[in-house]
Parts: C-alpha cells; structure tokens; sequence
C-alpha cells in the first residue's frame, strides 16, 4: 500500500539552512492581512495563495492582473480555470490549489477554517502539507496561535491590530438602518425579501449572494460601490475577506443551515462578517434587525475586543488514501487521526457519495484496479452545485462515471442536450438561478483534464452561457430590487420643472423617488454623502419642494389632538414619530420652556399656532399628573380665612420646593406643632404624613413619578441620559452612587440603605411593623414573608432597609413546649374532658397564623396610612368625633397581636424547650453622656423606678416577697403593697411622643389584665 505518512512537506525536513520560512500572521479582521500576503508574494519571483471564497479568489485574481500582465497571473477555481501557458503567480480557492506547482512563496488565507465542521479538512490538508520553496504564510485569526505552536514548532508568529474600531449599536428597524449598512441574512428567501422592503422604503439595495457567480456578484458589488445604492443585501459570502465600503452591519438572523441543520452562529462567526463594517481607519458598527433577537452581552464584548475562545482542535481527514480497491479506499478514508488535536472529520459528500454508488453492482464491476477507484474518487468530489437532492446528485455522478469508464471521455452527445437547454436568458430571479447552478455543474467539468471531448470549446461554451445568465441575473436583480430615476431628478434640477416630494413617516425626503435628506421635526438635514455644488443644488431642491409639505405638516401638528403628541423621559416631545420640540430649564421648576427648531422656513401666523399648541400640550400635561403637587403651591401663597398658618405653610413650601415627598425627620419639631385642622387642609390638598415620609400618594403613579423625575432633571442641570429610571410597578430597586437623595425623593421612592423603596410601600411596611411590635418582646417583632414582599427584596438588603429605618437585630430564647409520647387508651381517657377542647382550640388558633396576600399598589381611594404613633393617639379623639376616613388606626391590642403569635397549648404535658428567635427593636437614642454621671444618674434611677416591675434575666420570675435574689447585697426590700382601688389614669402630654407611647402601652397592659 503506498500510504503517505502524517506530516509536513519534505522539504521541512531538510537541514536547518535549507527549511523555508513558517510564518503566521494572526489578528481580527480589516488589519491589512490579505494586502501583505499579496505583497509578499509579488516579492517573489513566484508564489501561489489560496483563499477560502470564489469571489475573493476572483477579486484577487482582477488586482494582480491590474499590476502584473494577464499572462503572469493563473486563476484557478472549482467552476473557472484562467491559466497562461507560463503563469509565475497562482490565486485559487483553497480547495482548488495546485500542490503539484512548486512556487517561492505559498499562502492560505482563513487558516482559522480549519476547525470549520463543513470545510475543516481542507484547510487542515493546507496547513500540514502546503509549502513554499522559501516561505510560507498562514493568515488568520489569532484564536490559532495556541494549536499551530504545537503542531508546528518551528512557526514564527506576526500580530495584526486592527485599523479601525467596532462597536456595537443594537437593534434598529430595517427601514432606520443607517446608509451603507449591509444587512446579513442566511437564506436566499429572506436576502430577496429584506432587499424587496428596503427598496420601497429607501429606494434600492444590492445583492451578494455565494449562490451568484463571479460576474453578478461583482456588477452587483459596483452598484453598491458605486453610490447608486446605499444598502447591501447579502449572505456570508462578504465576511471572508470582501473589501467594501460598509459602515454598518445588520444581522437580520443568528441561525443558519450548515448542510445537515440548524445551528446558531458563533462569536467568532459572527465576529467574522461583523468585520466586514469600517475599512481601513474609518470605524465601524453592528447590531441587529428585522426578526433577529438582540445579541448577549458577552458576545458583544467578545466581537468588540476581539477575544474568543482560542482553537483547540482541527478537522482532519486522511490524505493517504488507498486506491487498491473500493474496501481499500473505505479503510484508508476511515483511518483515525494520529494526534488527538487532530478531530477525525464527519463524512462529507465525496465519502456518501462513494458509500451509495459502491453499494451498485455495476459501479463495482467497473471501479476494479487503482485507476478505476481513482476515477470514481474524483467524480464522487464533483460539487453539488444544483442543491436538488443527494440522489439526484448521485445518480448524474453514475452517469458522468458510466461515461468516462466507456468511453475514456464524456462526449459531445452526452453534454449537448444537457448544456443547450439552460442556454435561454428569460424567466425570473429564481428560474434563471438555478439555470446557472446546473450550468456550473458542466463548467466545473470542462476544467478537468481528460475528462471532456474538445474540452476547450466546452470551457468557452459554458463560460458563454454563464456569462450571459449572469448578466441577465444581474439585470433581474436591479429592476427587481433598484428604482433608478436618479439622472430623472438631476434633469428636472437643472430644468426647473415642478418637483415630486414626500415625506416618509420615518422623516425621510423623497424627491422624484430619490433620497434627498432627512426631515426632523421642521429641520431639513440633506444627504450628508452630497458635496459641493450637489449639495447647494439637492438643498435648493429639497426646499423648493416641501414648501407646500412643511405648512401642511405646521397646519396639521397646530391642530393636532392630544393622542398624537407624546413626551419621552428624555424631554422631546414627538408628533407622528418626528421629534418637533425638546424641553429645556425653565423659570420655575414646573414651567419647562421649550425649543421649536426648523421654524424659520414657516410664515409667522403657522409659526405662533405651533409654539400655542406644544406649550398647551405640555401644561396640560403637568397640570393632569401634577394636579396635587400645584395645589400645594398654590396653598403656599393663598390668602384669606383657608390660608395656612406660618408653621403648616412653611412645611408646605418645602415639600414643594422639593418635588411633593421629604423625610419626616428634615422637619425636626416643626411637625408637633402643626394643630389637627391645620394637618386636614394639608390632607385635603393630598399631603400625607407618613411614619418617614411626607409625600403626595397621587405623585407616586409610574407616569407622574416620570414627569417628576424629568422636571427634577432641568431644573437642577443633570443629564437625562444619566437618570436610572425603575421599569414601572417595581417597589423598590438598587441605587446608583451618582445620584443625589433627591432625585429619588422625586422620583417617589426614598433612599434604605442600598436600595430606593416606594414610599408607599415603605409606609406599608411601617404599618406591619406597628402591628407586629409586642410588648412581650419589648417592642420587637420578627420579620416576615409579607413585610419583605412589601418593598421586593430580602436578606441582607431587606436588613439594610430595617437599620436604615432605625432598627437593630437581636436574638432572644423563646419557650416552647414539645409533646411528650402518646399514653395508653385507658389512661387517655380518664383525662380531663376540657382537654381534647383546648387541642381543638388550639389548632383553630393555629390556622390564624396565614396571612392574606398584599396587594401591590395602594387603591386610590384607600385610606392613608397611619401617621407615627404619636400622631396617631393625638388625633383619635378628634378622628371619632369628626368621622375622619383618613385617621390612623390604634395600636393593636394583645388580643390581637396574640393571633400573629405561635400558639402553646397550655393543657397538654409537655417537656420545655428554648430555640433562639431573631427579633428586631428600634435603637434606643441617648444623648453622649460622661461614666461617671451616668453611674450616679443610674442611682439615682432606682428610687423612681422602685414602683415598677423588674424584669429578671431569662425565665426567671420576679420576686414579689421583698426578699432579694440570692447573691444580691443590701437589706431586704418591703414587699410591694397594692390598692383596691384603680389608679386615676394621666393624661400624656400630647406634645411628647414617648409619653403617648407610654401611656398606649399602659392602656394595652390594663386590658390585659382585665382580659386575664
């Protein structure tokens, strides 16, 4: 068996002095790789470059030529064969390389393809035994540095920067896409749909297809080259190399069919045709369109920083194949990969070919010696290039073999009726394309050698035909998809004939079917790719032109109704999709001015009308959202027998100044000064005294809090793009360090620990809290399911909010009773009878435990929520009387607060247990005081609270006999003596909010131990 061993060319293993240079040139995209090889290459007397398309081979191919003589240069490829008698340079697909040729210089281009699961093999066969006599050159993306290292020790490594940046610019709509964007499909059906709509909405596009031969895909590159249209419509033919003039590519789909399925495309992959945006050192973009989801963002930050996953295998198959017979063949195709960086490739078309025609008895009748095989091993590699079906394809490959085997040659017989029949140029798009794939099938043919009776009038006859497909493809393609009426326009230009005009709703000016400029708001903005004197005359035009549009469109927006106009959270007010007017600082903070361009083209009467009619709009609009937050103002300054007094109006003009909610502790004691009718004419303009915050209910609604949060903005100079804006409905979110406290206060969520909770909600949670204070834990409560779903977080920034309201953890032993195990029957029921009650009792107080769910928001007509404690005993005699809806509820009673506790069934016999309970108490706020004053202050003390009970440390009772604990110095105590008689109740000092704490507290253990 003559079966060549894995490894590079011979020459490699000459001595040191004689090897040829190994060079690697690796970077991203528009880094200049290409236009080194081929300088290198003409450095050399002689040299030979594959690259990985037809198109770019062919594109190659026309550049050498323009600086080298035709007969130097060979274009070789699988369907075209240019060859001078005595080429000195070769340009060829990497599939169709002339190994036999021994040249100076050899370089592959996309070496990184060599992991490619489709054509992998190939360029892993190039990379391993494709060398120049002096140098070779491998061009690709620096992924493959860490797998070429090992392979090849001997390889020496250059570093490519790319010339220009790429960004990332999100998802536009096809129709805002910007000029010379190409916009990248995967499918023929959905590149001729985009170039059908971009052609309606921007006039015309170009079509670059792999599917396209080398004439139509170049007549179609001029016409976008050109300027003749501004958009590309393409596959992934243009991201291996094609240099175009683009400044943006859109992806219309992130999935294609790889031959056996579906797939979506990876960050290299993407990266590839991405590259093909911003040339040289002009920069570029991408982003997304039509159906294609957004890109995530690691795969952004991959493609913008040019940082992917390095290779770690290539596709390989074995090229030392056995031609001794069909089984031989098989084995030697099938053998495994000698190193495990080397992936044994799946079975390509050549191999299944060669499974379905050796499994006929009369292919393997004739495929018997080595020439035989060989033969049927060429005609198996034949392209599919019509895409019918594989056994279609299979069955023209047994007749082509069935042909040679014969006949030596394929004859003019066979081939006539087969060629003459595509030779029509009529039909559609589709029919002639697939006229041109069939036609390709024959050309690959006449290329070959021997294969093909007078095979160079066959060459020039298919070369006919396709050409003159192609050119009627390419005429198709521009009726099809390109309005051309451009020299229709310059004509009545420089006539000074009547112009048509339109305005799309995009803002785009149409003028005799050309794209003239942009019209935004009232401002023309011409085509910025017009200089000159065609800029002075497109402008003249364009203006002429829509004198009669701009008025209708001033008479329309100066009557036009408030559905039409809309404010975004940027402060531009948009009419019909076009930004007419942006809001700037005005002199009050509720009054924005506003800033009408493009007016100056309008007469004065529709001039005023416009300025009349945003600036209704915008009041309007505030005075809807801000209808509280204006009465408070107009509070402040109101006169009269309503008028407020000093201290309410004062606490008034300040909650105005500061965009309707502020923090109840920025007005110290001004609120305990504040009578009860002064606080209803304050409740009655919307004013709310929260436990925390004083605040408007009806600013906190998503589209009032925006107003809010924009107004705040210009008043105080910030940028509106650096505003974080919560998603409407959220309850809470995380701040951002920049901001200042009042812009949330604005917005309506105030500032806990690290993040912004809605003032209602935080007042909710206030109000739970209050209810679930016991005093048996000392005016601690445990946190709950329902207080943490109030303000949507928990853990630790649930824990933030709590301290930043003031609370601190701590941790207590709780008793508990565990059961003992069950007694006999005949003891259980000598039992007392009441007991199986209080186990029913038990488990029904048990079940009152579950909470009911929370709503989300606050209804609009429920009552506010309660004040501060303080507050809330001061006015509940005045709220009884009068009936008030809007008075805070009491404190809870012990009955009450009993239900939210765990129950202990007190007749069963049970064993005490302790478990640790995590409770939260309001820190205790004492003023700095000295050790020593303290101490004698503590002494002091014990005289006056000699009359209250002691608590002792853990579950150990009080003592009531006088008598001290054991340990304790000092005489013994008199024991405590009690009257009969109830002690006269004091009135709290309603100035004092811990003296009306004390005496609710008071009143709450009263009822107690009446209850007891």
């Amino acid at each position: 068996m003559n079966r060549r061993k894995l490894k590079p060319h011979d020459i490699d293993y000459a001595p040191e002095a004689f090897r040829p240079r190994l060079t690697a040139m690796l970077g991203p995209t528009n880094t200049g790789k290409t236009h080194y090889a081929i300088e290198k290459m003409l450095s050399y007397p002689t040299g030979m470059i594959g690259l990985p398309l037809r198109l770019l081979a062919r594109e190659v191919y026309d550049r050498l030529v323009a600086r080298r003589t035709p007969g130097e240069v060979a274009l070789v490829t699988g369907e075209e064969k240019i060859v001078p008698p005595s080429p000195s340079y070769w340009v060829s697909t990497v599939e169709a390389m002339p190994l036999d040729r021994r040249t100076d210089f050899v370089a592959v281009d996309e070496i990184q393809l060599a992991a490619d699961m489709e054509r992998g093999r190939v360029f892993t066969s190039r990379a391993l035994y494709a060398r120049g006599v002096k140098e070779t050159l491998f061009l690709g993306s620096d992924t493959m540095r860490p797998i070429l290292k090992p392979l090849f020790p001997e390889i020496n490594f250059l570093s490519a920067e790319r010339l220009s940046q790429l960004s990332y610019a999100g998802s536009k709509k096809v129709t805002r896409t910007p000029r010379r964007t190409a916009i990248v499909g995967f499918s023929a059906d959905m590149v001729y749909a985009i170039a059908e709509l971009v052609r309606r909405q921007r006039g015309g596009a170009a079509v670059v297809m792999g599917a396209l031969s080398p004439r139509t895909r170049n007549a179609q590159a001029e016409l976008y080259q050109s300027g003749e249209v501004d958009y590309l419509i393409a596959t992934d033919a243009i991201g291996m190399g094609l240099n175009m003039d683009i400044d943006h590519v859109a992806f219309a789909a992130a999935r294609k069919f790889d031959g056996r399925s579906f797939r979506d495309l990876k960050a290299h992959e993407l990266a590839q045709i991405a590259g093909r945006a911003g040339r040289h050192m002009r920069d570029g973009t991408f982003g997304v369109t039509a159906d294609c989801n957004e890109f995530d963002e690691s795969v952004v930050e991959a493609i913008e920083n040019h940082q992917f996953d390095p290779v770690e295998a290539l596709q390989w198959r074995s090229d030392a194949l056995d031609f001794f017979s069909l089984e031989a063949l098989k084995r030697s195709l099938a053998a495994p990969s000698p190193r495990p960086d080397l992936l044994r490739a799946r079975p390509d078309d050549d191999e299944n070919a060669l499974a379905r025609l050796s499994s006929l008895a009369d292919v393997r009748e004739r495929a018997k010696g080595r020439e035989a095989v060989d033969l049927l091993w060429q005609v198996c590699q034949i392209p599919d290039f019509r895409k019918v079906s594989f056994e279609q394809h299979v069955r023209l490959l047994g007749e082509i073999y069935d042909q040679i085997v014969d006949g030596g040659r394929i004859g003019e017989a066979f081939l006539e009726p087969r060629i003459s029949r595509h030779e029509r140029t009529d039909g559609d798009i589709d029919a002639i394309s697939a006229r041109i794939a069939y036609v390709r099938t024959w050309t690959y043919l006449s290329n070959r050698s021997g294969w093909i009776e007078n095979a160079s009038y066959w060459q020039g006859k298919t070369r006919e035909i396709e050409d003159s497909l192609s050119d009627a493809l390419h005429e198709k393609l521009t009726q099809r998809f390109v309005d051309r009426r451009t020299s229709i326009l310059l004509k009545k230009l420089r006539d000074d004939a009547p112009l048509l005009a339109g305005v799309t709703e995009d803002g785009d000016v149409i003028v005799e079917g050309q794209f003239v400029g942009r019209l935004l708001g009232f401002e023309f903005i011409v085509d910025p790719r017009a200089r000159g004197a065609d800029a002075k005359r497109m402008r003249g035009a364009a203006e002429r032109a829509l004198a009669p549009v701009l008025a209708a469109r001033a008479a329309a927006l100066a009557n036009a109704e408030e559905g039409e106009l809309s404010l975004n959270d940027d402060g531009v007010i948009f009419w019909r999709s076009s930004a007419v007017a942006e809001l700037k600082k005005g002199p009050a903070p509720l009054r924005p001015d506003l800033v009408i361009r493009g007016l100056d083209a309008l007469s004065p009467n529709l001039r005023g009308r416009i300025v009349d009619r945003l600036t209704a709009f915008m009041t309007s609009r505030i005075e809807i959202l801000l209808a509280d937050l204006i009465a408070l103002g107009r509070a402040v300054d109101a006169t009269g027998d309503d008028a407020l007094s000093g201290v309410s109006r004062g606490v008034a003009f300040r909650v105005f100044e500061n965009f309707g909610a502020m923090s109840r502790a920025q007005f110290g004691d001004d609120l305990k000064q504040i009578g009860q009718e002064e606080r209803s004419k304050l409740r009655k303009i919307g004013l709310r005294f929260g436990e925390y915050t004083l605040h408007m209910p009806t600013l906190l609604k998503p589209a009032a809090a925006r107003m809010m949060a924009l107004l705040w903005a210009l008043w105080t100079d910030k940028k509106l793009e650096d505003l974080v804006l919560p998603k409407p409905g959220l309850v809470s979110f995380h701040m951002t360090g920049d901001l200042p406290h009042a812009f949330y206060y604005a917005l309506g969520y105030r500032p806990s620990g690290e993040r912004a909770v809605r003032i209602d909600m935080l007042e909710r949670l206030a109000q739970q809290i209050r209810s679930a204070r016991t005093n048996a834990d000392r005016g601690g409560f445990e946190a709950t399911s329902q207080m943490m779903s109030l303000v949507g977080c928990s853990g630790d920034e649930f824990e933030g909010i709590l301290r930043s309201l003031g609370y601190r953890k701590h941790t207590v032993k709780r008793a508990v009773e565990t059961k003992k195990p069950e007694e006999p029957a005949g003891e259980q029921s000598a039992a007392p009878q009441n007991q199986a009650a209080d186990e029913v009792a038990s488990e029904t107080a048990s079940e009152t435990v579950s909470e009911a769910p929370l709503a989300e928001t606050q209804p609009e007509n429920e009552p506010a929520p309660p004040e501060t404690a303080a507050d809330a005993v001061v006015t509940q005699s005045s709220a009884e009387q009068s009936g008030d809806p809007e008075a805070p509820a009491a404190e809870p009673s012990a009955e009450q607060s009993a239900e939210v506790q765990y129950v202990i069934e007190p007749a069963a016999s049970a064993e005490p247990a302790e478990i640790e309970v995590t409770l939260w108490r309001m820190a205790p706020r004492r003023p700095p005081q000295k050790r020593d004053n303290r101490a004698s202050k503590k002494a002091d003390g014990a005289d006056r609270n000699a009359g209250k009970n002691r608590k002792s440390d853990g579950d150990r009772p009080p003592r009531r006999d006088g008598k001290r604990p054991p340990g304790k110095k000092g005489p013994p105590r008199e024991p405590r003596r009690y009257s009969s008689e109830p002690r006269r109740k004091r009135e709290a000092d309603p100035n004092s909010p811990f003296a009306v704490l004390a005496a609710l507290k008071a009143d709450m253990g009263d009822r107690d131990g009446k209850a007891e």
